[in-house]
């Protein structure tokens, strides 16, 4: 045994049986589940029965609680398994905050699952607005598997009026608020408020509204009406006359030329404490950050009397991801534990739960008459968590769940990496643009706005080799202590009308996959002003393929409906940013996930790569990431290979690599800038941290094999299409023009649907 995970993979069943006589768990596979779970209008699976009956137990006692739990394993659902239990059949009001775009959805999942339960739609809280847009407190029903706005109108402020007591005399059963976490944090747009003096001493500046004298600044200036078209809100201490009190006083108001509206979370937060008796954050990894949506958190903590967290990754690689969620979820920890809430508590947090480099760098400087050595420290965080952290937050707080605990019958996920080599141009291109831009970054160390400039050139580029301008960046001059610009390089721009490698592996895979019947989901990063992914629709459709381009043009909430006029259409290949279905949608129809580009985003990787494998797939789903071997897009998807374990390890699945990680880089930027300038992980292929990636998964969960359905004695052709010829060499130029899909033949009586295609009650799941 060479690592401390040889020793626990050995002797692991002898220690998992001592911790279970020491610390024996709240709820076991042999205790009873909770009796009410019978009366739900869905059963619940046994895994999910034991969680559900164990967070309800534990929120009897405590305060807030959380649900980590694979996507497609059923958060949904084990949230509101709880709140039933726990309400025992009293009448129950619960506050759902949840990403806007599924909305609905929730409403949908309540009605389906809560018996004589009644759910209502917070929209705003404003005054005018589109009439034919629904505003306030709106009530939602079934009709026909969808959500329609029926029944009670409402607003928050009669809510408040109303009162707990008199609200469930009106409603003797469970209702349930949904806010969007968009939607929920808009408020007034504000303006400054200040007076122009017209006469005395401060003739033609500007004075504080409430007392008449001049508005100073820190340094005792008197401010003028420019100063205030740099600043954004100011405000000023004022001091009562007399020896009164001192108070602080705002310049800013609400703008009444504009949107007359107050956020719903801040009013529930300013005037509804206490007032539900259950809430639930959804997406919690979303509320982590020291923003509007992530202090609706705390405000959900403080409107209701028990909180229910739910999220599928709960962090990103770092300790100190989880610091704003403890302190909102359970303050009273974080203080007996001497963290203070701002950067220094997050500081100290990190420091005792995570990882920190200090770099420290000593220079020799001549003086007048000596010499002397100057010396700089920066303190750096890096990914990686205490195993300390896992038991004293999360063990005793936290149900886990896979979503092999929830189905034996799931199907086999596999994920792949696709390495291609570049063609000899674009290989010598990229090759001269790589070297430009480390030799800048060499002569510029630790300019990070450089880094993620030049970074990002390197990744985009083999993906969009041309219309490419002269790459400028920014640095600080030593001597005027100004930034100036400088050129970096000028990329080479190549032929538009070439079909490059990773472009005819990706067509060629795409059609393999077709011919067995498999749509398929492409998931592409850039989609700006060089748009990969109008690239990929039309290199694709120009092969003759139905394709179809997912835009953040379609609102949050017309996504679900938009694939289903798509799968109605014989849409076989859907590609779209991933962020745009990282939450909420099932994608059963695509068992096979093309990464194009990742990104940066751990969360959002995750995320999107567990659209199809869900509840209620039928077919194995293979996730592959295609990118070009030797390049920073392998560099990058193989450090994403590595942070995953890190997260993995947080989550309950403990691994070798996971373990050992907490060695690796600051922070993926600076550990693929690194690598760059420094040629660092040279000979590690992304493919091979994948691969290993998958051999610890199956170590810790082996998965099924890979079954595919039975075919059927006389295959038909496919949504009328005619049969898929096999894969022809693509030329390697080609004039692109846009194809326009044939309309869909008529439909025979007896042909055979996809594999994939959707079926009642399949391709939106009721689980999440």
């Amino acid at each position: 045994m060479e690592t401390t995970f040889d020793y626990l993979r050995q002797f692991g069943p002898a220690l998992a049986e001592r911790i279970l006589e020491t610390y024996p768990p709240l709820q076991s596979t042999k205790d009873q589940v909770a009796p009410a779970l019978s009366t739900l209008l869905r059963k619940a699976l046994p895994a999910q029965a034991l969680a559900i009956t164990g967070t309800a137990k534990y929120l009897r006692k405590a305060k807030a609680a959380r649900i980590v739990a694979e996507c497609g394993a059923g958060k949904t659902f084990m949230a509101l398994g709880t709140i039933h239990v726990l309400s025992e059949g009293r009448p129950s009001s619960t506050l759902v905050m949840c990403p806007s775009h599924i909305t609905h959805k929730w409403a949908r999942e309540v009605l389906l699952t809560i018996p004589r339960a009644r759910t209502f739609l917070i929209e705003d809280m404003r005054n005018g607005g589109d009439p034919s847009r629904p505003h306030g407190v709106r009530e939602v029903k079934l009709s026909k598997g969808r959500t329609v706005y029926e029944g009670k109108r409402l607003a928050l402020s009669e809510m408040r009026h109303m009162g707990r007591k008199d609200w469930k005399r009106r409603f003797p059963g469970p209702t349930f608020f949904i806010t969007g976490k968009d939607k929920a944090k808009l408020g007034y747009f504000w303006e400054h408020v200040y007076l122009k003096a017209k006469s005395g001493p401060n003739l033609g500046g500007v004075v504080n509204p409430d007392s008449g004298v001049a508005i100073l600044d820190s340094e005792m200036q008197k401010l003028t009406a420019l100063d205030f078209s740099d600043k954004l809100k100011v405000s000023e201490a004022l001091t009562a006359p007399s020896g009164g009190t001192t108070a602080l006083n705002a310049l800013w108001q609400a703008d009444r030329e504009r949107i007359q509206r107050m956020a719903p979370i801040e009013f529930i937060g300013r005037y509804m404490r206490g007032w539900f008796d259950f809430a639930i954050a959804d997406e919690l990894h979303q509320l982590a950050g020291d923003t509007a949506q992530g202090n609706g958190l705390g405000v959900l903590g403080r409107a209701a009397q028990r909180l229910i967290a739910l999220t599928g990754t709960l962090m990103g690689g770092y300790a100190d991801d989880l610091f704003n969620i403890f302190w909102r979820m359970e303050p009273r920890v974080m203080v007996g534990d001497g963290f203070a809430y701002g950067g220094q508590g997050r500081r100290d947090f990190q420091e005792q739960y995570g990882v920190l480099e200090t770099i420290e760098r000593v220079e020799e400087a001549d003086n007048a008459c000596s010499r002397a050595t100057k010396k700089t420290v920066r303190v750096l965080r890096k990914p990686g968590a205490s195993p300390l952290l896992f038991g004293k937050f999360l063990m005793t707080t936290t149900a886990f769940l896979s979503l092999e605990d929830i189905s034996d019958n799931l199907p086999r996920y596999d994920e792949s990496v696709i390495s291609i080599d570049m063609d000899d141009a674009l290989q010598q291109a990229y090759e001269q643009l790589e070297e430009d831009i480390r030799s800048a970054m060499k002569a510029h160390r630790g300019n990070k706005s450089l880094m993620s400039i030049l970074l990002n050139t390197l990744l985009l580029y083999p993906d969009h080799p041309y219309d490419f301008k002269e790459v400028w960046a920014r640095a600080l001059d030593p001597q005027t202590k100004e930034y100036v610009k400088f050129l970096v390089t000028e990329p080479e721009n190549l032929t538009r009308d070439a079909l490059y490698a990773k472009e005819r592996a990706l067509i060629a895979d795409v059609k393999e996959e077709l011919r067995q019947g498999r749509r398929c989901q492409v998931y592409a990063t850039y989609t700006g002003e060089k748009d990969v992914t109008l690239r990929l629709e039309t290199v694709l459709r120009q092969d003759g393929i139905r394709v179809a381009v997912l835009r953040s043009s379609v609102p949050t909430d017309k996504r679900e409906n938009w694939y289903e006029r798509q799968l109605k259409a014989g849409v076989e290949v859907v590609i779209c940013h991933p962020k745009l279905v990282e939450t909420g949608l099932d994608l059963l129809a695509f068992p096979t996930l093309y990464f194009y580009e990742t990104g940066y985003s751990l969360h959002t990787l995750r995320q999107a790569s567990r659209r199809s494998w869900r509840i209620g797939q039928r077919f194995p789903v293979r996730v592959k990431f295609v990118t070009y071997s030797g390049t920073m897009q392998e560099t990058c998807l193989r450090l994403m290979g590595k942070k995953m374990l890190v997260a993995l390890m947080m989550e309950g699945k403990f691994s070798g690599e996971g373990l050992q990680a907490l060695d690796t880089d600051e922070d993926l930027m600076s550990a693929m800038a690194r690598e760059l300038v420094e040629k660092a992980g040279v000979g590690e292929s992304a493919d091979a941290v994948w691969r290993e990636l998958d051999q610890e998964r199956e170590k810790i969960q082996p998965r099924p094999g890979a079954v595919e359905p039975e075919p059927e004695e006389e295959p038909a052709p496919i949504l009328g299409l005619p049969a898929t010829p096999t894969p022809q060499p693509v030329p390697t130029t080609f004039g692109i023009h846009l194809t326009e899909p044939a309309p869909p033949m008529k439909k025979r009586k007896k042909a055979a649907l996809w594999p994939t295609a959707k079926e009642a009650n399949a391709q939106l799941s009721l689980f999440d």
